[in-house]
């Protein structure tokens, strides 16, 4: 089995508003398979997810799913539409949040 290896990939994303958001963000992108890690650093708007390289376009695809686009990639409409799935997102996020 040949191993693949990882590195820290990084993401400067838009709506990142709260814990709930990074919660969600952090749930969402361990699911993939190869994530090992993810840090999130919500002034900035980054994200630093370990994983490999291969899996850079699905990883940017899911946050965009889930309503955090990579700054400068939507406007207009799929931007308000981006910003209503963060809402969405950051709800769930802090529902599943341990109290």
């Amino acid at each position: 089995m040949k191993e693949t290896k990882t590195m820290a990939l990084e993401f400067l994303v838009e709506n990142i508003k709260c814990g709930g958001c990074e919660n969600s963000i952090v749930k969402g992108l361990k699911a993939i398979e190869g994530v090992e890690s993810v840090r999130i650093e919500r002034e900035s708007q980054r994200i630093l997810v370990d994983a490999p390289e291969t899996q850079r376009t699905l990883l940017a695809s899911k946050l965009r799913s889930m309503g955090y686009p990579e700054q400068g990639s939507v406007q207009g409409l799929e931007a308000g539409v981006a910003n209503v799935k963060s809402f969405v997102s950051c709800a769930i996020g802090r529902m599943s949040s341990p109290s």
